[in-house]
């Protein structure tokens, strides 16, 4: 199962997010779930690493395996990391709602 921690600041700011595990759908390399989860957050990572304003601290070390969170940002990013907060609020809920043995999700504020 892949465990999901997605948290939010107060203003509803993405903050950081945290996976690990391995959905078990199907065999390595063929797994819908885990490449949907996957490219949900590889995507959101690469958008926030393209605005050089925004400081991440990111680890990817371990296959399975993916965290990041914002250590600086300026104002003008704020619509972009509450987006970024939304876009995977509601699809790894999504996933989950369909695929409820392979992923678990988990909000904090």
């Amino acid at each position: 199962m892949i465990q999901v921690l997605l948290v939010r600041s107060k203003d509803g700011l993405l903050q950081s997010c945290s996976a690990q595990g391995h959905a078990g759908f199907a065999a390595k390399g063929k797994d819908i779930v885990c490449a949907a989860v996957t490219s949900l957050l590889r995507t959101v990572l690469v958008m926030l690493e393209k605005k050089t304003s925004i400081v991440l601290d990111e680890n990817s070390s371990d296959r399975g395996f993916l965290a990041f969170s914002v250590k600086g940002f300026c104002s003008d990013d704020e619509s972009l990391l509450r987006y970024s907060f939304g876009f995977l609020h509601e699809g790894l809920s999504l996933i989950a709602q369909d695929y409820p043995k392979c992923i678990k999700l988990r909000v904090e504020d």
